[in-house]
């Protein structure tokens, strides 16, 4: 967990040498990473596979704190936009996981028609759910093992809902497509057999995008090879993002096909931290953002 990485806020006082367009009183959207310019992927417009790259709340304080400084690596070389007018800070904080999963569904040509398994109800699951439906997706289906997740992501009106607590996800998903298949799998969590799953269930020429990382003891899974190769499957890896993906995702929760509101179901002042991570953490909430006393609405 990065302590504090999606963050939107008002900018107090700039320095004496800076001279960028910033000035105090402007809201800001803060996309945590500053890519190297001189690695080879950035060099060719694909920060999102910057080798290189440094974050906000890894190599520098997080934003759960009143005052954070932004470096200047980040204000010349990261991902900082004006938040949108009109739009709910709060919004404009969470679009940082959407940014990375702009990335992801890019990579995998998620749209119109695709029958889409999204395996993970968490947060990031449920952004995919928005994201896929933006796209276009035809059907999506949501997996998860605890019930009050799927309950959670019921309000973003998902086609099904699976629990694989109770269901053995690989048969339903086949049942739900008349034997078909799934278009796209998405695997939101860190369960390596998941990944063992999403290859089992992807039609032919399916994609699976590997989006959340796991443990490195179980990074080795057991995949049959025989069914990727034979069903002519594509299995994609993606991290982080680039600075077009940022604007993409500010784009998307302010035009409202990406509803921010909805994915946000818990706000906290951050005097009360412990208590909000302890929800969140118990998977009660989607998205639970924290706000300083002095921003609090």
């Amino acid at each position: 967990m990065d302590p504090g990485h999606e963050i939107a806020g008002t900018v107090f006082e700039t320095g004496a040498a800076y001279r960028g367009p910033h000035r105090a009183g402007d809201w800001l959207v803060v996309g945590p990473l500053a890519y190297n310019p001189e690695d080879e992927f950035c060099a060719s417009g694909q920060h999102e596979l910057c080798s290189d790259y440094r974050e906000i709340a890894q190599h520098w304080p997080g934003g759960f704190a009143e005052y954070l400084a932004i470096p200047p690596e980040c204000l010349r070389l990261g991902t900082i936009q004006p938040l949108p007018t009109g739009m709910d800070p709060a919004v404009g904080a969470i679009s940082e996981p959407i940014c990375s999963c702009i990335n992801a569904q890019e990579k995998g040509c998620v749209g119109l028609g695709d029958t889409v398994v999204v395996i993970g109800a968490g947060p990031v699951g449920c952004i995919h759910l928005c994201l896929a439906r933006a796209r276009g997706a035809h059907v999506v289906i949501m997996a998860d093992l605890e019930e009050e997740r799927l309950v959670l992501c019921g309000a973003l009106a998902p086609d099904h809902l699976i629990n694989t607590s109770q269901t053995n996800l690989v048969d339903e998903v086949r049942r739900l497509t008349r034997g078909r298949g799934a278009d796209v799998i998405i695997t939101a969590n860190a369960a390596s057999a998941t990944q063992v799953q999403a290859v089992e269930m992807a039609r032919k020429g399916g994609r699976i995008l590997l989006f959340a990382g796991v443990p490195k003891d179980q990074s080795r899974p057991g995949l049959d090879t025989n069914l990727i190769h034979y069903q002519a499957l594509q299995l994609i890896g993606t991290t982080i993002f680039a600075p077009r993906h940022q604007r993409l995702a500010l784009q998307l929760l302010a035009s409202g096909r990406s509803p921010g509101d909805q994915l946000i179901t818990d706000r906290w002042p951050l005097t009360e931290f412990r208590q909000g991570v302890a929800k969140a953490m118990a998977g009660r909430s989607i998205k639970t953002v924290f706000q300083c006393d002095l921003h609090a609405s």
